[in-house]
């Protein structure tokens, strides 16, 4: 095993990674119990997205582990999953069927993209300042979703975004996983994120912020499976929906802009951290990492789940020690096990895991200083990317508007020579993107 995955060699240890993999799982635990509140509204059981979320992660987390050894963690993917909803409703009908073939399609597109040699060569094509720049831009964004998590920043009508009451539970729980996370950093303790999220679940039950579990074990429900091939009241199954409407395809190639970017930005985080990106920021072993992710988006559709992504909050795990797929082994099996285990999983609150991406974020700003901001090429474009990610909410988003930034700039700036060609196809296909959205 150590050969296998080049523990030793990483200088890693079983214990080590093991620990990396709870972490992250603790830190995505939390999509168990939110995809299916946000699938429900699709019309999808919650019985069955739970089991689908389950098996889909841990299948995929532990296939990333094996196929391409770096500590990445994958499950259904925020965002598209919201995109479900809106599609069910006002493009498929109200058959949340034909919108899981929709991801479906999209995965399958981007499983072939990444099998000739396409979705690597853009990302080869990527300047390396906006590759820092991207790195910068997550980092904020996932410290953003740590304090939103904890409702320590709270969404404002008058401001957009505000500080949320400190006399809140949540408050509280999220502001004591930050202090206990840094003391922890501070005295290097191993497993600093994993104990400050403990900390924070145990303070949390007198807040009232850590619930009781409503019981222990969980029958799966696997109704959900095969969804893109369940045929609707009149017998037409949603798959045959998608092939043979244009609105469904437009949509279908949408859906592909945001799971083709995101995950290019999460894998340069959690290189990062996880110290497998060299010295040009080239992620190694990328292409069975974009493989295996690609796969995960159409097993997603198929499994009834949502679009299946690697997640940011890999970088907490990779952050704690996480460096080889051993810790996504660990991770996946987590997954599994939850799928028996949900009603106890489901009561980490996702303010317990604030500190660990707090952390994780300040860790990952210090790449700013890598990009030169006196070259308006550099840094204009960069800054889109930086400020964009988190203010948009959006990794692809921000990462689509600093390509868009980066040709727009050298054009003015007379070095149109230094955008690469499939730096046009990219700037150009967020174009088509952001209008369609």
């Amino acid at each position: 095993m150590d050969k296998f995955f080049k523990i030793t060699e990483r200088g890693s240890s079983t214990a080590q990674e093991l620990r990396a993999g709870l972490t992250t799982f603790l830190a995505m635990s939390y999509i168990i119990a939110l995809n299916p509140l946000i699938l429900s509204d699709a019309g999808v059981p919650i019985s069955a997205t739970i089991t689908s979320t389950c098996f889909g992660a841990g299948i995929m987390t532990i296939l990333m582990g094996v196929f391409a050894n770096r500590p990445l963690a994958l499950a259904s993917g925020l965002g598209i999953n919201s995109m479900i909803v809106v599609a069910t409703s006002a493009y498929c009908g109200g058959d949340w069927h034909a919108a899981m073939a929709v991801i479906l399609v999209e995965g399958v597109v981007i499983l072939l993209l990444v099998l000739c040699g396409l979705r690597q060569a853009i990302m080869d094509a990527i300047p390396l300042s906006l590759r820092h720049a991207i790195s910068v831009g997550i980092g904020l964004f996932v410290a953003m979703i740590g304090l939103a998590n904890a409702g320590i920043i709270i969404g404002d009508g008058g401001t957009l975004i505000a500080l949320g009451e400190v006399t809140q539970p949540s408050f509280i729980v999220g502001t004591i996983s930050i202090v206990a996370t840094i003391i922890f950093v501070a005295f290097d303790i191993k497993g600093a994120l994993l104990l400050g999220i403990l900390v924070a679940v145990i303070c949390g039950i007198p807040l009232g912020v850590t619930t009781a579990p409503q019981g222990i074990l969980s029958i799966p429900d696997f109704s959900s499976f095969g969804a893109p091939l369940q045929a609707d009241a009149n017998g037409v199954m949603g798959i045959t929906k998608v092939l043979t409407t244009p609105t469904l395809l437009i949509l279908a190639f949408s859906l592909m802009m945001s799971d083709f970017f995101d995950t290019m930005g999460t894998a340069m985080a959690v290189a990062k951290e996880g110290e497998f990106i060299d010295k040009d920021g080239n992620v190694e072993d990328m292409r069975a990492i974009l493989i295996v992710d690609s796969c995960a988006a159409w097993i997603g559709g198929l499994l009834g789940a949502s679009s299946i992504t690697t997640f940011v909050e890999s970088t907490s795990g990779a952050a704690d020690g996480g460096r080889t797929g051993l810790s996504s082994i660990f991770c996946g099996l987590f997954f599994i096990i939850c799928a028996f285990f949900a009603p106890i999983i489901a009561i980490i609150p996702g303010a317990a895991t604030c500190g660990a991406l707090v952390y994780v974020g300040y860790l990952m700003i210090s790449e700013v200083t890598e990009i030169n901001w006196s070259d308006l090429l550099e840094g204009l474009p960069s800054f889109l990317t930086v400020a964009g990610i988190p203010m948009t909410y959006s990794m692809s988003s921000g990462i689509g508007l600093g390509f868009i930034g980066y040709v727009v700039v050298a054009v003015a700036t007379g070095n149109i020579k230094k955008v690469k060609p499939l730096m046009w196809v990219a700037a150009i296909a967020f174009v088509i993107y952001f209008m369609f959205s």
